[in-house]
């Protein structure tokens, strides 16, 4: 089992689950305020004191329930339901063999991702706007370019494997 499937379970992405985080409107408000809500609530501190809690607890209620709150996809058109798609696929490669010329960028892309967080941590621990701003785009800017390498490898793996094309549920 891969990590990324590990992930997906613990956000409840079975069959539905997929469909509904598919759907465009899940897909783009999860990166334009599931991570830039958090960053806010956070730094709220300095205006709510410990009231900051409520918005913090609020964005991370967001970023839990955002894969469920859409309507399922109906088909896979858009592109950031194909990289979704593609998202699923990837975490099933234990299953479902990823060809070997995918299997290492979205790696060196989840890293590159992740080197924006020391930067978004040291933003907000001192409310420095530049670390704080830079690490988000760092994060969102490198999940940006593992949706879109998510994207290549669905499309790849539908050419040859037409059975894994995304089939509305019923």
């Amino acid at each position: 089992m891969t990590a990324e499937s590990r992930i997906a379970r613990a956000f409840g992405l079975d069959d539905m689950g997929w469909a509904r985080h598919a759907n465009p409107w899940s897909g783009w408000t999860r990166f334009t305020t599931c991570l830039p809500l958090l960053a806010l609530a956070i730094w709220s501190r300095v205006w709510l004191d410990s009231w900051s809690l409520v918005p913090i607890a609020l964005a991370l209620f967001w970023i839990w329930v955002n894969p469920r709150a859409f309507a399922p996809v109906r088909d896979d058109r858009a592109w950031i339901a194909r990289g979704v798609f593609g998202e699923r696929l990837w975490s099933n490669r234990h299953r479902v063999a990823v060809p070997d010329r995918h299997r290492t960028m979205p790696n060196i892309l989840n890293i590159g991702s992740l080197l924006g967080f020391p930067f978004l941590v040291w933003g907000l621990a001192f409310l420095d706007l530049w670390p704080t701003t830079f690490g988000t785009a760092l994060i969102i800017g490198g999940k940006l370019w593992y949706i879109d390498r998510m994207v290549i490898i669905y499309e790849d793996m539908v050419t040859t494997q037409p059975e894994l094309r995304y089939q509305p549920p019923s």
